[in-house]
Parts: structure tokens; sequence; C-alpha cells
């Protein structure tokens, strides 16, 4: 069950992880539009690029755990930790394998 979805084992086909990483462009501008106040000799950049920079830090890859079924192909659970990842999907699997 995840997010109030029930999800039927034998229903389900395969199960595959996939890895989401984030977009880096909006840091990007924002580091890049920080430095050019600074190459002119205005300090304030500095503090829009550090905002850019922090930003960027933040952010992290997602890794979700893909169920295919009849009806498609559905994301059943998100995480930040790809160890998680890779036991659910071990896990979901093996129970596919045991249910024959």
């Amino acid at each position: 069950m995840v997010d109030g979805q029930t999800f039927a084992m034998n229903n389900i086909t395969s199960v595959k992880p996939m890895e989401q990483k984030p977009s880096r462009v909006g840091p990007a501008v924002l580091i890049a539009l920080g430095l050019i106040p600074v190459l002119n000799g205005a300090y304030v950049g500095l503090f829009i690029a550090a905002i850019g920079i922090a930003w960027w830090a933040m952010q992290k890859t997602a890794y979700h755990v893909m169920l295919h079924t009849a009806g498609g192909e559905t994301s059943a659970l998100k995480t930040y930790q790809k160890e998680y990842l890779q036991s659910v999907v071990t896990a979901l699997n093996n129970a596919i394998v045991h249910r024959g």
C-alpha cells in the first residue's frame, strides 16, 4: 500500500529503480548572475552567488520504485536514499519470484 493506493502483487509484472537528478539550471543562473556584479567591483553579487551555491548544494537526487502492471507504469515510492531504494526493489523482486 503506497499513498493510500493498494497494489496486488499478482498484478505487478516487474519492478525497477529509477534515478531522477535535480535540474541545476536555476542555481547555475543565479550563481552566474551573482558573479557578474562582482566582476564590476560590486560585492553584493557575492550574496546572490552564495544563495545560488546553497540552492545547488541542497538539491538531492530522487530515487523511485517503478511498478509495471497491466495498467501501465507507476511510481510507487520516492526516496532520497539509494540503499533503501535498492532494498525495497530487492524485496519486491523476491516477492514476485516467490509468488510464482
